[in-house]
C-alpha cells in the first residue's frame, strides 16, 4: 500500500472508531494547542463568512468544531468512497490533507499541497481546451474566471462562453472588464434546480460570497433559473463557485451533465457536505467522470477547494 494510502486509512479507521463527542473533543484539544494568534485567525474567518459556523469559544460557542465533527463522523464513508475515486494521488494527498485538517488542525499536509502552480480552475496538466469550448461560469464575479481563461487558452480557444452573476454592481463590472469579448453572454441570474425568484443576501465577506435566500426585506430579487431550461446548445466545460448552490446547479444541468459530459470545476468548500456529496452525484449521473482535487486557500484552513470532474 502506498504510502499516502497508509496515511488516509489510518486516519479513516480512527475517526470511525470514535463516537461524534470523542471526535468533537479531539477536534477542541488541537484547536487549544494552536497557537493563539492562529487560532484568532481561524474565528474571524469562520465568523466573518458564516458557512461553516460560528466559533467564539469564549462565550462558549463551538459551532465550526461541531460541524466537522459532525460530518468526519456522519460520511467518513463517503470520504473513504470519494479517496477511492480520486484519479491521481496528488488528488489523494490534498483529501487526507483537508481532513488531517479538520481533525487535527494539521497545517502541514495542508501545506505540501496547496495548488502554486496553476491559476485556480485551469490545471493545465488536466483540462484540456479547444475553440470548440461552450464555456459555463456560474459565479461569473468581476470577470476573473474568464480572464484567466483567455489568458490561459487564448483569446480565441472558445466558441461561446456564458456567464452568469447575481449581484448588480458586481455584474457592471463583469460587462466592463469581458463584455467586449466576441461571444460572451453576460446573464443577471441565479442558477439552481428550478425556476422562480430568490433574494439577494449580502455577505460581511465582499460581494463574491453574497449568498440568496427567501426572506427579501425589500432587498433585491434575484431571478432563477436552470442550465437546462436556460442553454438548450451542448455545453463542454463548466465552472461553479455559486457560495453553496454547487448541488442545486447540479441537479439543474442534469440533462446537460448526461448528454454532454462537460468538464465540471465545482468549488467544494462552502460546507462540509460538497466535498464528498458533489462527487456522488456526478458519479450517478455519468459514471466515467473522473475526478481530482486541487485546493487554492490557506494552509491553515484549506478553502478554494476544486473539484474536477473529466
Amino acid at each position: 500500500m502506498h504510502g499516502i494510502d497508509k496515511n488516509f486509512f489510518a486516519l479513516a479507521n480512527e475517526i470511525k472508531g470514535l463516537s461524534e463527542k470523542e471526535i468533537y473533543y479531539r477536534i477542541r484539544k488541537a484547536f487549544d494547542a494552536v497557537p493563539y494568534a492562529t487560532q484568532k485567525s481561524c474565528m474571524d474567518f469562520f465568523n466573518k463568512f458564516g458557512f461553516w459556523g460560528r466559533l467564539d469559544p469564549d462565550n462558549g460557542v463551538y459551532e465550526e468544531i461541531e460541524g466537522k465533527a459532525d460530518a468526519l463522523f456522519a460520511h467518513m464513508d463517503d470520504f473513504v468512497w470519494v479517496y477511492e475515486h480520486l484519479a491521481d494521488y496528488r488528488s489523494r494527498k490534498t483529501l487526507f490533507a483537508i481532513l488531517n485538517n479538520w481533525y487535527r488542525y494539521d497545517f502541514t499536509t495542508t501545506a505540501q499541497t496547496k495548488e502554486v502552480l496553476f491559476d485556480d480552475y485551469f490545471d493545465l496538466d488536466l483540462v484540456r481546451c479547444s475553440r470548440r469550448e461552450v464555456f459555463v461560469d456560474l459565479g461569473a464575479f468581476v470577470g476573473d474566471t474568464v480572464l484567466s481563461y483567455l489568458a490561459n487558452y487564448g483569446e480565441d480557444c472558445y466558441q461561446k462562453i456564458y456567464c452568469y452573476e447575481i449581484t448588480p454592481e458586481t455584474f457592471a463590472q463583469l460587462q466592463k472588464n469581458v463584455g467586449h469579448y466576441p461571444n460572451i453572454d453576460l446573464r443577471r441570474k441565479g442558477v439552481g434546480d428550478q425556476a422562480g425568484s430568490l433574494s439577494l443576501v449580502g455577505s460581511q465577506g465582499g460581494a463574491s460570497a453574497n449568498t440568496l435566500g427567501q426572506d427579501s426585506k425589500g432587498g433585491t430579487v434575484v431571478e432563477m433559473t436552470t442550465l437546462d431550461e436556460d442553454i438548450q446548445e451542448p455545453i463542454t466545460l463548466l465552472k461553479a463557485d455559486i457560495e453553496g448552490f454547487e448541488q442545486k446547479a447540479i441537479r439543474g444541468a442534469q440533462r446537460h451533465i448526461r448528454e454532454d459530459h462537460p468538464k465540471l470545476l465545482l468549488s467544494v468548500y462552502h460546507n462540509n457536505e460538497d466535498l464528498w456529496k458533489l462527487p456522488q452525484m456526478i458519479h450517478q449521473l455519468a459514471a466515467d467522470y473522473r475526478f481530482y482535487l486541487r485546493y487554492k486557500g490557506s494552509p491553515i484552513y484549506p478553502t478554494e477547494i476544486t473539484l474536477l470532474a473529466l
